[in-house]
C-alpha cells in the first residue's frame, strides 16, 4: 500500500527566497564583504521576478545579513549580530534550527506529509511543558518527508503535546512547523538539543515508494533525535530525522 501525501501550507514566495538565500550565505556560497551578483542575473538563477527578489533581499537587510549600497549593489554584512533576533530573543529565520545541507551546500527546505495521529504520550517520548504529568496526556504525532530543493533527503517523525490545540488536521500545517507553533500555538522554539548516532529507517517507509524516499526500510542511516525547548524553558517537542546521507547532510555552525 503507497501512503498518501499532502502537501503542507507553503510560505509566501518571497520568504521561501530569504530563507534559501540564508542557507546560502550559512553554507559559505557567499562570504562576508563579498557583493552578491546583480538583481537581474540572481533573480533569473531563482526563476523569480525581480520585485519578488528584492522584497527577499529587503527582508534580509531588515534581519542584518546584508547591507544595500546605493549605486554599488548588494553586500554581505561584515559584521552581523545573531541572525533574525529581535527584541524578545526570538529567532526571525524560520529555518534557524534546521540543520540539513544538500552535500552541494544549502538547499531550500521544505516537506510532504505523510500522516498525523493524535495518541497516548508513549513511553519513549520526553514529557511536555516541563512536567511528567502531560505525560498522561494526549500528544500529536506527525510524519513527514523532508526535501531539499525538491529532493527528498530524510524522513521525520514528529511528536508535539495536544494541550495547545484540538482537533488538528493535517491540512493545518504549515510546512515551517516552528512558525506554526508561534502562530497557532502561542511559543517559539528557542533552543534545540541534537543528538546524532546511527538507526535504520523505521519500518513504516515500507509503504513509500522508491521515487519517494530512496532508503528502504531497516537501511542503516544517521539518525537525529531532537528536543526542542520553547523561550518558557519547556520541552515542546520531540523528533527522529532518518537521513540519507547520500544526498544531504546535518551541518551545525558555531558563531
Amino acid at each position: 500500500m503507497q501512503v498518501p501525501v499532502l502537501a503542507p501550507q507553503k510560505l509566501p514566495l518571497y520568504i521561501q527566497i530569504s530563507e534559501l538565500l540564508t542557507r546560502e550565505i550559512s553554507a559559505g556560497r557567499w562570504h562576508a564583504g563579498e557583493r552578491l551578483p546583480a538583481e537581474s542575473d540572481l533573480a533569473e538563477h531563482l526563476k523569480v521576478a525581480v520585485g519578488t527578489l528584492r522584497k527577499s533581499l529587503a527582508e534580509l537587510e531588515t534581519r542584518g545579513l546584508l547591507e544595500r549600497r546605493q549605486g554599488s549593489g548588494t553586500y554581505v554584512r561584515i559584521k552581523t549580530t545573531r541572525s533574525g533576533t529581535d527584541q524578545n530573543g526570538q529567532t526571525k529565520s524560520i529555518y534557524e534550527f534546521f540543520r540539513l545541507e544538500l552535500l552541494s551546500g544549502g538547499g531550500l527546505p521544505s516537506a510532504l506529509l505523510l500522516d498525523l495521529s493524535c495518541m497516548p504520550h508513549p513511553r519513549q517520548v520526553p514529557a511536555f511543558g516541563g512536567t511528567e504529568k502531560n505525560k498522561k496526556t494526549d500528544c500529536y504525532r506527525l510524519r513527514r518527508l523532508r526535501l531539499l530543493n525538491n529532493t527528498p533527503v530524510a524522513l521525520e517523525e514528529i511528536y508535539f503535546d495536544s494541550r495547545h490545540t484540538a482537533n488538528l488536521q493535517l491540512a493545518d500545517l504549515s510546512e515551517a512547523l516552528y512558525l506554526f507553533y508561534q502562530e497557532r500555538m502561542g511559543f517559539w522554539i528557542s533552543k534545540v538539543e541534537d543528538r546524532i548516532g546511527v538507526g535504520q529507517v523505521p519500518a513504516w517507509a515500507k509503504d513509500l515508494t522508491p521515487k519517494l524516499f530512496g532508503l528502504g526500510a531497516g537501511t542503516a542511516c544517521p539518525m537525529i533525535e531532537r528536543w526542542s525547548t520553547s523561550g518558557a524553558n519547556q520541552i515542546e517537542e520531540y523528533s527522529i530525522t532518518w537521513l540519507d546521507s547520500s544526498l544531504a547532510r546535518y551541518i551545525n555552525r558555531m558563531r
